[in-house]
């Protein structure tokens, strides 16, 4: 039976160790995720886009410093903060992006801005900062993002030339996203990131490309990832799961299983994907322990979240 919306996020992918996991501390992962679905869920249920609602849903995980995207995001070695971040719309493949912002509170926002106000698809650095500006975006200092939790993983990274995955001591890809098929039938997708601890030259991930770290279509399905950036990178892994949907017929959850369990564990990749095709069925596949994730639809209109390799709950 094919759902009028669906919903599904994710607040990264990676080694989460249960024995670093108090349960106040999960507690409060969980409830971000729930308000996350909860935000998209308002706007799908009243007859709203979906690009509106994967960007409302992954606006609030920016605005949690729970999270590796937005006011949680992670250091460079320079001691800043560079924010990434993507949104496509399934129904006419427009998609927005920014790379190596450092002053946009919400860098979803301004990808946003990319797909509906500009010529463009991909702006980086200073001038994805300006634009953002101009589209009145909301800026702020490189310092909002600072927090002692974060400085102390950098410093525990120090002295080594390796990038850090997020946490110094838990392997956990620091990604936030939303996937959303609307009552109009039209999917949408989106990525946001702070990218990896101690991260140098300007490095960029799978988050913020089109095609490796976010895709949507609405013949096939709508997907954003979560994982070591360079492996999704090099398998084009969202737009390989819709081509394995239109080229070979597969399932989503089929192609997701592949590309995930198959494909990327070949390559050595660590983490996952969230996706929801154009019947509403969302798939939630990662390779690694856990992955920060959730979903919701109208026929199951309580947000069902999880962390582990558990169910939902």
């Amino acid at each position: 039976m094919k759902n009028k919306y669906s919903l599904a996020i994710h607040g990264g992918a990676g080694t989460i160790l249960k024995s670093s996991m108090s349960a106040e501390k999960e507690a409060a992962y969980k409830g971000v995720l729930e308000s996350s679905l909860l935000a998209g869920e308002e706007i799908l249920k009243n007859g709203g886009s979906s690009l509106d609602a994967v960007e409302a849903s992954v606006i609030v995980l920016e605005d949690s410093d729970l999270f590796n995207a937005g006011k949680g995001s992670v250091f460079t070695a320079d001691e800043t903060h560079e924010l990434e971040a993507s949104i496509m719309c399934g129904r006419t493949l427009q998609a927005g992006a920014i790379g190596a912002a450092t002053s946009i509170k919400n860098p979803v926002m301004a990808s946003r801005k990319i797909l509906d106000s500009s010529d463009y698809v991909y702006l980086s650095g200073q001038g994805a900062d300006q634009f953002a500006k101009e589209q009145g975006c909301e800026m702020v200092p490189n310092s909002y993002f600072y927090s002692d939790f974060r400085y102390e993983q950098l410093q525990a990274a120090r002295g080594s030339s390796r990038m850090k995955l997020d946490h110094s001591t838990d392997k956990k890809f620091g990604t936030v996203g939303a996937v959303a098929l609307d009552q109009h039938g039209n999917l949408a997708a989106a990525t946001s990131t702070g990218g990896l601890v101690n991260k140098k030259y300007g490095r960029l991930g799978d988050s913020s490309v089109i095609g490796s770290g976010v895709y949507a279509n609405d013949a096939t399905c709508a997907i954003s990832c979560t994982g070591y950036g360079e492996f999704f990178l090099r398998g084009v892994v969202a737009h390989d799961i819709s081509c394995l949907m239109e080229y070979k017929g597969l399932s989503l959850e089929e192609a997701a299983q592949l590309v995930i369990n198959q494909k990327q564990v070949a390559l050595g990749g660590e983490g996952g994907i969230i996706g929801v095709d154009h019947n509403g069925n969302c798939s939630l596949v990662f390779n690694s322990e856990g992955m920060y994730r959730g979903s919701i639809n109208d026929m199951d209109p309580m947000p069902q979240v999880g962390i582990y390799g558990d169910m939902l709950s």
